[in-house]
């Protein structure tokens, strides 16, 4: 017989104050983040979940809980039957907003002192567990279904440990706080539970539980720091052979302004009414995503399965403002579940082909906060485009200058660059117009704040002691070194950073002569090919025959090899005659690892292949340098690291490729080696396989024109067919083929809409 059913988590309903039990927390230490492992992770919106493979938050687990935005607000779910941890048996949570995990029971002697009787003793792999997990808004949902396999009547306890932190994910990184805010007791009623925190910025953070059956024990827990502030419920489950019981629970987040921590909570705050769930919200989203996305069809079902991996990630990583009227691509979990400017852009550039309405909404919504005046606190000067945006308490708290920050060099011009490349996909004459305002403010900053000295170089050196102290994609503080290993001292030009503002001021050059700029296209020109000259002079290394990373303050060479210069052939700035002398010092055994290009060449002092960004793999780093080979006629160069790090992606859970990867050299290492604590998913790099793929099949556009060229399309040998089915070009589409025949490659117009010429050149 099936037990009553247990699913509908029934809505609140208004609880006397007797009728209230309050239980108060031990302190809360914050365990710091130092493995994430292979945490399973769900998301939706602006709510992410990492549990183990198992379903569960631990004490230990250092990172995982269920997120709304940059605060944790769930700790602990720990799930226990009959007072044990269930047996795995499929651990993946399956879809990105939803997910089951399916368990069973070990052997359960549940009388170990007494003598033995059939009773006594539950056999393992009895029953059937499973944990059904559905992000619904901004509510997780989980369902445990426990049904009994067993011959015999079976009675058995459901235990359910948890905890809400509030911690702020900066918190879980490690970061030191002076003081945090106070945990409030918990409020138990019946079938409701709320956990309270008043935050150090002024805010009363809630989680609330409701369950579809009130539990029949509810007690504190903690035997030490790694526990305080749990609490333990209960359900007793009896189930007849072949019977089932399902207990279900919502969990969600509200906050208010904080009064006085010594206020009684209204009712209406600490027991809200229930918000609905459905999985056809999520559904919804991810079929329109598909939908407005050039689809890609190849002959390797692998490559399909990474590329099918990045789209889908792409729309797991798609937060929302508050308001729900601008959207964007989050940089990754569960670290940088946040707007960053720099990622933003280039992922935005790396789907540009395939979805350029990401494009579109990336410029809009970082236009939207361009810094207008000088604020040092955040490293904001007029015209710049923001490095990051955080909205947790220590931002808030001003502990942070995250709120927005804008401690980058690069996010400008990449800024800069992304919309002049989404024209040449869109021909979206009216975006331009309506940006263009803050394309000047930008190019303004470039010369006027960019330039700190006057050289003709953009440098970075914070203006607060809070800020990053080194402001490119390599932001780690050990990052930019020379070749004794020697860290540069700020302020500090990086190469790429010149080679960004040099393909920004040609682009940019372009899009004044459309807007009828002449004079202002002309400057730009000039002021570009003036920043290749110099470039050239300065940052050359004679003895190395490659590009330096950076200068420093002193204006010497940052000269430790690295991948820098692989951006600089993705922007042009690099000299045809140079070249071929960069793309083989990046195809070295220093920068080469086998599974794609280190950030830090080998045998160099400072290398580190764990290191963040002294030694690792990172898979966009080598997309965008596969991308500049491909540009100076490099083809099979290029494929050959595009073919590295796809087999790579084949080495890692459901192909998903993560933010980096350690630099163990491929020769002593035969499996790519995971970092403890990359993001992952993380926007770039699940972008990167789709600019691979443009890099491979050559595909630029001239929508203003009505074109799009084809140069030189070259499928590596591992891949002989591609079909490309709704490209836009402008207000036109076309379905393409490649496909590769004794070593050539050829390219058919399967079929076309609207007014658009398709140009091969080889």
């Amino acid at each position: 017989m099936t037990a009553p059913d247990r699913t509908a988590v029934r809505p609140a309903a208004p609880v006397p104050d007797d009728g209230i039990r309050w239980v108060e927390p031990r302190p809360v230490e914050i365990q710091k983040a130092t493995d994430l492992g292979s945490a399973q992770v769900l998301k939706h919106v602006n709510l992410f979940l990492l549990t183990d493979q198992f379903g569960d938050i631990h004490a230990d687990s250092r990172g995982l809980g269920l997120y709304l935005g940059d605060t944790r607000i769930l700790s602990c779910l720990v799930l226990r039957v009959g007072g044990v941890r269930p047996v795995l048996l499929q651990g993946s949570m399956g879809g990105n907003f939803r997910g089951t995990i399916h368990l069973t029971n070990p052997s359960i002697d549940r009388n170990p002192d007494a003598k033995r009787h059939a009773e006594d003793a539950l056999a393992g792999r009895k029953l059937g567990i499973s944990r059904e997990r559905l992000l619904s808004g901004d509510v997780l949902r989980e369902r445990v279904r426990i049904v009994n396999h067993s011959e015999h009547d079976e009675r058995f306890e459901v235990e359910l440990v948890i905890a809400a932190d509030a911690a702020d994910i900066f918190e879980v990184r490690g970061y030191p706080r002076a003081q945090r805010g106070r945990c409030l007791p918990v409020a138990i009623a019946g079938d409701r539970l709320t956990c309270r925190y008043d935050g150090v910025d002024g805010t009363r953070r809630y989680t609330h539980l409701a369950f579809s059956e009130a539990p029949t024990e509810a007690s504190p827990v903690g035997n030490g720091p790694a526990t305080e502030g749990w609490l333990k419920l209960c359900w007793t489950m009896a189930l007849e052979p072949g019977g089932r019981s399902d207990l279900t629970w919502l969990a969600w987040s509200t906050e208010r302004p904080v009064r006085s921590p010594d206020d009684p909570d209204p009712d209406a705050a600490l027991f809200p009414e229930t918000p609905g769930v459905s999985a056809d919200d999520g559904l919804g989203a991810y079929q329109a995503w598909t939908r407005g996305t050039t689809a890609v069809s190849t002959d390797h079902e692998l490559f399909n399965l990474t590329l099918s991996r990045g789209l889908s990630d792409l729309r797991l990583l798609v937060n929302e403002s508050p308001a729900g009227d601008e959207r964007y691509v989050a940089a990754g979990i569960p670290w940088f579940a946040a707007l960053f400017g720099r990622d933003a852009a280039i992922t935005a550039l790396e789907m540009l082909a395939f979805r350029p309405q990401l494009a579109v909404e990336t410029l809009t919504v970082l236009a939207a906060r361009q810094a207008s005046t000088l604020d040092e606190a955040h490293d904001a000067e007029p015209g710049k485009i923001l490095h990051e945006f955080r909205t947790g308490e220590m931002a808030r708290s001003g502990e942070l200058p995250f709120a927005p920050y804008y401690g980058s060099a690069d996010s400008t011009p990449l800024w800069l660059i992304l919309l002049g490349a989404t024209y040449d996909w869109t021909g979206d004459r009216e975006l331009v117009d309506r940006l263009w305002p803050n394309a000047l403010a930008a190019l303004e900053w470039i010369d006027q704040w960019g330039d700190r000295d006057g050289d003709g170089f953009v440098e970075y050196a914070r203006r607060t002691d809070r800020g990053l102290i080194n402001q490119g994609w390599k932001d780690s503080i050990d990052a930019i070194r020379d070749r004794r290993g020697r860290e540069a001292v700020p302020p500090i030009a990086l190469a790429e950073v010149q080679g960004y503002v040099f393909d920004a001021k040609l682009r940019m050059s372009q899009l004044a002569r459309v807007r009828g700029e002449a004079d202002l296209a002309d400057r730009l020109e000039r002021e570009a090919e003036a920043i290749r000259r110099r470039f050239e002079d300065a940052f050359w290394v004679e003895d190395q025959r490659y590009y330096a990373m950076g200068l420093d303050a002193d204006k010497r060479h940052a000269d430790a090899l690295g991948s820098n210069a692989g951006h600089c052939l993705w922007t042009g700035i690099v000299s045809q005659e140079r070249a071929r002398e960069v793309a083989d010092r990046l195809l070295g055994d220093r920068l080469y690892s086998g599974w794609g290009v280190r950030t830090y060449g080998a045998g160099q002092p400072g290398y580190n292949p764990i290191g963040y960004h002294t030694g690792t793999v990172w898979p966009h780093d080598t997309a965008l340098i596969a991308a500049g080979l491909k540009r100076y006629g490099f083809h099979e160069e290029a494929n050959r690291l595009i073919g590295s790090v796809f087999e790579a992606a084949q080495r890692f859970p459901e192909f998903r490729l993560p933010e980096l990867f350690c630099g163990f050299d491929r020769d002593t290492s035969p499996m790519p080696v995971p970092y403890p604590v990359a993001c992952s998913p993380q926007a770039w790099a699940a972008g990167a396989t789709f600019l691979f793929l443009q890099t491979m099949l050559g595909i630029r556009a001239h929508a203003d024109r009505r074109e799009l060229e084809l140069v030189r399309p070259n499928l590596p040998d591992w891949l002989g067919k591609v079909t490309l089915s709704n490209l836009r070009v402008g207000e036109a589409s076309v379905d393409l083929l490649f496909h590769r025949w004794r070593g050539t490659t050829s390219a058919e117009v399967l079929r076309k809409v609207g007014d658009v010429g398709v140009t091969i050149r080889l």
